[in-house]
Parts: C-alpha cells; structure tokens; sequence
C-alpha cells in the first residue's frame, strides 16, 4: 500500500507552500472551521491542514501513502493541539472500520486517486451516519468550452503530475456515493484572467443520506 515518489513529495511542499501565501490558508481554515470529534482526513501530505483544525476535534486520522510525505505528517502531528493517528493507506480502500469517524475531510486529494468512484464510495463507508464530508478540490469546469480544454489537458497531465486530473467531476461522484451537497462555493484558484486547467476550484460541505 506504501508508496514512494521523493520527487513528487518535494515538488508538492513547495508548490503547496506557494498556494498558502496566496490564498490557500485562507481556503484551509475555512474547510476545517467547526468540525468536531473524531476526523478522518485523506491524503493527508505532509500535514499541512493539521494547525489549522479547531479544538473542537478529539481525534484526527491522517491517512497518506506516500511515504516521505507521511513521515513529514508524522513530525506535524507532534505539534498538532490534537491526537493525530498518521497511518498508511488509500482513499480505495481505507484503514478504518464501518462508522469509525464523526466528518471526513479530502483537499485537493480526488483529483489523483485512481478510481474516485470508489474512494467516494469508502468515505460512505466510514462515516457514522450523518456524517460530515468537507471539501476543498480542484475540479471540471462547468463552462462546456473549457471542460473540454482539460479532457485535452487530461491527456499528458496525470503522467506529469502523480496521476492529477483537472478534468474531474468531483461534486458528482460524491453525490453518486450518497451524498448531499449542503453548502458548496466555486471559484478559480489562483485568479486571473488567463484559463488554467486545473484553476476551478469547490469548497464546502456535504453530509451521508440515511
């Protein structure tokens, strides 16, 4: 289940560290702003959403196969205001029980799973009924021209990019799992008034029917 790409794991930090000095953190703490008990965050990093949850959480499981990105997780959570339990493992197939958690969280991981339908399918799984799903993804823009641009895009990036898609209908495979989509921004990170492929951002929050 472990995995390895140092070279990805370097070019990640420092890109994620540029996209919190422009907007990213602002992005991150609105995610993870009133959540409380036990949480299960997927594709966790290097850590880097850990100072940003409330002390309303309990519990936070880290989950991450990449494995330098999860040992620099593992340094983060000893300075986390909150039990973090770092483990191994994939959005597939997760390392947790039925019902374990009270919310989950993915950021700007389902662009890069290889089978979304499933890790939606697994984050049903382990939400208590009622559970909370909170969202912050890049995703297929609604404009039909430049949804096509990122098929196209589609072609070359995920071999260039640890499998990322920007071409990804992320709202509707969560909804196709069973959730409800309660509260959900769009907006294009970083701005401008070029097109970037994977520019169309969701953020907001979704909750398990039945």
């Amino acid at each position: 289940m472990s995995a390895s790409n140092p070279v990805f794991a370097h070019v990640y930090k420092r890109l994620a560290a540029s996209m919190e000095r422009h907007g990213g953190e602002a992005h991150r703490r609105r995610l993870l702003a009133g959540l409380s008990g036990r949480v299960l965050e997927v594709g966790a990093a290097h850590g880097i959403n850990l100072r940003y949850y409330p002390d309303t959480v309990t519990e936070v499981v880290a989950v991450e196969p990449e494995r330098h990105l999860r040992a620099d997780a593992e340094r983060a959570a000893a300075a986390a205001p909150m039990p973090v339990d770092v483990r191994d493992g994939i959005a597939e197939r997760l390392p947790l029980d039925d019902d374990a958690v009270d919310a989950a969280v993915v950021s700007l991981v389902l662009c890069s799973v290889v089978d979304p339908d499933a890790a939606a399918r697994e984050l049903a799984r382990v939400l208590r009924p009622g559970g909370e799903l909170r969202v912050y993804e890049h995703v297929r823009s609604r404009d039909p021209r430049r949804a096509r641009l990122q098929e196209r895009f589609d072609v070359v990036w995920p071999h260039v990019a640890a499998g990322c898609h920007s071409s990804r209908d992320t709202v509707a495979t969560l909804r196709h799992a069973g959730f409800e989509v309660e509260e959900l921004s769009r907006f294009r990170f970083p701005p401008g008034r070029v097109f970037v492929p994977t520019s169309p951002h969701v953020l907001g929050h979704a909750r398990l029917v039945g």
